[in-house]
C-alpha cells in the first residue's frame, strides 16, 4: 500500500491522444484515495474479485491482508478469477430464473384480470377487484379503481378522501403510468391525506378513470462498511478541504423510513399491459351503452308524423359526431281539439341519463298537450312535473300548437332559440326570443306568442346543435340557417348539411312545418 502510482505509457501503439483502453488488462493502478482508506484501516495488501450482472458491476469480494505486502501466487489469482466468473454466471442464471417465474405468474394473473374486465354484467371496478387478482398482479397491499363514476377499493387503502387524493395526484402527472416508492418525498401534501401509504403506482384510463395500487411503508436496514456521515478532515487542497476516507469497515446501520418496496420494471410492464386490456374493455362497454342509448332515444321519437290536409311536416335528427348520444328530441302529434302540436327539446348532457330524462319529459309533455291543447298550460304542467321528479335536470324547449284551418301557431319557449318563419315569397323572419329560462333553472311561466303561417310559407323548429359552431357567435349560426331557408327551399337533408358543423360534438334536430300554397 506504500507504492507510488506510475503512469502507463503505450510503447507499441501510435500516440494519437486517444484515452488508453485498459478494459482487458490484468494489472491496473489503484486510486490514491482507495489506498488512503486501506492504510487508515491497517490493510497492507488487497485483492478484489468483481461480480458482474449483464456486464455491470453487481458486487465485489474484497480480500485484505494486514501483516504486510503479500503477493498471491498465480494459481490463487487464477482460482479467484474463476470464482468471480462462476459466481457471476450463477448470479445471472438465478436472477433470470426468478424473473421468468415472476413473469409467468404475472401473465397468468393478467389473463384472469382481462377475463374479469369483459364481464359487463358488473361495473368495471367491481369486476376487476372482487377476485383479488388486481393486487396480486403487482404484489400491492391495496388497490383503488375509479371507473364509470364509481370508486371501488380493495385491501389496505386509505379512506375515500385519501383514495381520491391519490387519484388526483396520479392524474395531475400527465402520464399514462405513474410510480413512486416514496410518496412523502414526491407528494407530501397527498401523503398527509394517506399517512399509511408509502408507495403508489397508477395507470390512467380514458375520461379521467384511474387504477391505483398502494404499498405500505417497509423499514429498511442498510448496512454500511463504516459510518459514511462521520469523516474527519484530512488535508487542505488549495482553497478547499478534502474529507478523509473512512477509517473502518465496521458495520454502520442506517434505518430508512418512508419508502415501500420498489416497483420493479416487470411490475410496471404488467401494469401497462393491464391498461391496454382495460381501455379495450371500456371501449366495448361504451359501445354497448351507446347502442342501448341510441335504441332508447330512437324508440321515443315519433315513428310516423301526422298527416294534416293542406300541410306537410318533415323531420331530421343527427346524433353527435363524436359518438355520444345527446338529449335532443322532437315530437309531432294530433290533438283531440283538431290542432297539431310540434315540439323540439334539448336536455343538457349526453348519454343514457340524458336520454332517460328526455323520455320522461317527452311523455309528460305529450300527456299535457293531449289534455290541454294549449302550449302555455302544457309547459306549466311539464315544469311542475320536472320540479318534483327531475331535480337538477336542465332542458330547453319550444312548443308550438297549430290550428290547421287558420294557420295560426301559438308557441311558448323555455330558453330555446327562436323559431324561424319562412314567408311565401321566400323571405325569413324570427319569432320572439324565449321569455323564460331553461326548464329546471328558475320557475318562470313563459309568455305565449302567436304567428301565422301563410299559404306557401313554413315554420322551422330546431335545436341549438344545428346552428352552433366552436369559435363562432350563435348569431352567425342563426344567420346561416336563415340564409339556407331563404328562397323557400326547405328540404330537411339540405338544411342540415348546409347549417350544421360536420365536426359538431352535439346532436341536432330539425322540424319543418310547411303550408301548401
Amino acid at each position: 500500500m506504500d507504492y507510488t502510482p506510475a503512469p502507463v505509457v503505450p510503447t507499441d501503439l501510435p500516440t494519437n491522444g486517444a484515452p488508453l483502453d485498459l478494459t482487458y488488462s490484468t494489472l491496473r493502478s489503484v486510486s490514491p484515495i482507495h489506498l488512503e482508506y486501506l492504510r487508515n484501516m491497517g490493510v497492507r495488501a488487497s485483492m478484489s474479485i468483481s461480480l458482474l450482472h449483464d456486464g455491470k458491476l453487481w458486487g465485489m469480494i474484497a480480500c485484505h491482508h494486514y501483516a504486510g505486502a503479500h503477493e498471491p501466487p498465480y494459481e490463487v489469482r487464477t482460482a479467484a478469477e474463476f470464482l468471480g466468473s462462476a459466481l457471476s454466471v450463477r448470479l445471472v442464471g438465478q436472477a433470470e430464473e426468478e424473473r421468468d417465474a415472476e413473469v409467468r405468474r404475472a401473465e397468468s394473473v393478467l389473463a384472469h384480470l382481462a377475463a374479469d374486465s369483459r364481464d359487463d354484467a358488473a361495473p368495471l371496478g367491481t369486476a376487476i377487484t372482487r377476485s383479488g387478482w388486481l393486487r396480486k398482479l403487482v404484489r400491492a397491499d391495496g388497490a383503488a379503481v375509479v371507473a364509470e363514476g364509481r370508486l371501488i377499493s380493495v385491501g389496505s387503502v386509505p379512506d375515500d378522501d385519501g383514495c381520491r387524493a391519490l387519484v388526483a395526484w396520479v392524474l395531475a402527472q400527465g402520464e399514462e403510468l405513474v410510480a413512486t416508492d416514496c410518496l412523502v418525498r414526491d407528494a407530501p401534501d397527498v401523503a398527509a391525506m394517506a399517512p399509511d401509504v408509502a408507495g403508489v403506482m397508477g395507470i390512467v384510463l380514458p375520461d379521467g378513470q384511474v387504477v391505483v395500487w398502494v404499498r405500505d411503508e417497509v423499514l429498511r436496514h442498510v448496512d454500511w462498511g463504516g459510518d459514511p456521515y462521520n469523516k474527519a478532515l484530512a488535508s487542505r487542497e488549495g482553497d478547499t478541504v478534502r474529507l478523509s476516507p473512512r477509517k473502518s469497515f465496521e458495520r454502520w446501520r442506517e434505518v430508512v423510513r418512508g419508502h415501500s418496496r420498489p416497483w420493479t420494471p416487470d411490475q410496471t410492464d404488467s401494469a401497462a399491459a393491464l391498461r391496454g386490456h382495460l381501455v379495450e374493455a371500456l371501449y366495448v362497454r361504451g359501445r354497448k351503452d351507446l347502442r342501448a342509448t341510441e335504441s332508447l332515444q330512437r324508440s321515443l321519437l315519433p315513428a310516423i308524423l301526422p298527416q294534416v290536409p293542406g300541410w306537410s311536416i318533415r323531420s331530421r335528427y343527427e346524433s353527435a359526431g363524436d359518438g355520444y348520444v345527446g338529449g335532443d328530441w322532437y315530437d309531432a302529434l294530433d290533438l283531440p281539439s283538431g290542432k297539431v302540436a310540434l315540439v323540439v327539446g334539448d336536455v343538457t348532457g349526453h348519454g343514457l341519463q340524458a336520454a332517460a330524462t328526455m323520455g320522461q319529459l317527452s311523455t309528460t309533455l305529450r300527456a299535457a298537450l293531449v289534455t290541454t291543447s294549449c302550449a302555455a298550460r302544457a309547459v306549466e304542467k311539464l315544469a311542475e312535473f320536472a320540479r318534483w321528479t327531475l331535480p337538477g335536470e336542465v332542458a330547453t324547449l319550444a312548443v308550438a300548437v297549430l290550428d290547421p284551418a287558420t294557420g295560426v301557431v301559438e308557441h311558448a319557449s323555455l330558453g330555446h332559440p327562436p323559431l324561424l318563419v319562412v314567408e311565401p315569397d321566400g323571405t325569413t323572419r324570427w319569432t320572439e326570443q324565449a321569455s323564460a329560462p331553461p326548464l329546471g333553472l328558475v320557475e318562470t311561466t313563459p309568455s305565449v306568442n302567436s304567428v301565422e303561417v301563410a299559404p306557401g310559407g313554413a315554420l322551422v323548429l330546431y335545436s341549438d346543435g344545428l346552428v352552433e359552431r366552436r369559435g363562432e357567435s350563435i348569431r352567425d349560426g342563426l344567420a346561416r340557417l336563415a340564409a339556407t331557408c331563404t328562397g323557400g327551399v326547405l328540404d330537411v337533408d339540405a338544411i342540415v348539411t348546409a347549417a350544421r358543423d360536420p365536426r359538431s360534438a352535439d346532436d341536432a334536430t330539425l322540424l319543418v312545418l310547411r303550408r301548401d300554397a
